[in-house]
């Protein structure tokens, strides 16, 4: 059976590319100017596929986060802190950030690849502003 976050089509194998280079990708809708993360094959605002992919500052702002006090993933030892971060581009994605993170904080995007051979996961790190 083929682990289903192996299978790569178009849109996802053009984030992890970039993801692998260290690089965080939006697509951007060349009709409504939509911006979307997590890759479709369609605007998610006016179900259009007219897509193209311009690359994300990384920068956000904390939306909501949570300590994990209790495990999950064995890879993955608690307490750790996941959060959603508004990136300045618009969408909201889900990583994990600084134990130390609070709503409202401005946070800056991050690649890391824990085990050689893995897929890059994304992390946010404080930048020390506080949004207003």
């Amino acid at each position: 059976m083929t682990d289903s976050a192996e299978i790569l089509d178009p849109p996802t194998t053009t984030f992890w590319s970039a993801a692998a280079e260290g690089r965080l990708l939006v697509q951007r809708c060349t009709v409504c100017g939509h911006h979307q993360l997590y890759p479709r094959p369609f605007c998610m605002a006016c179900d259009l596929t007219d897509l193209t992919w311009i690359e994300a500052s990384g920068l956000g702002t904390v939306y909501s986060c949570v300590t994990v006090h209790l495990p999950v993933r064995d890879d993955i030892p608690p307490p750790y802190t996941v959060g959603l971060v508004e990136i300045d581009e618009g969408p909201r994605l889900l990583a994990r950030m600084p134990d130390t993170a609070a709503i409202g904080d401005r946070v800056a995007a991050r690649w890391r690849r824990p085990d050689a051979g893995t897929r890059p996961v994304l992390f946010f790190d404080e930048v020390g502003e506080v949004a207003l």
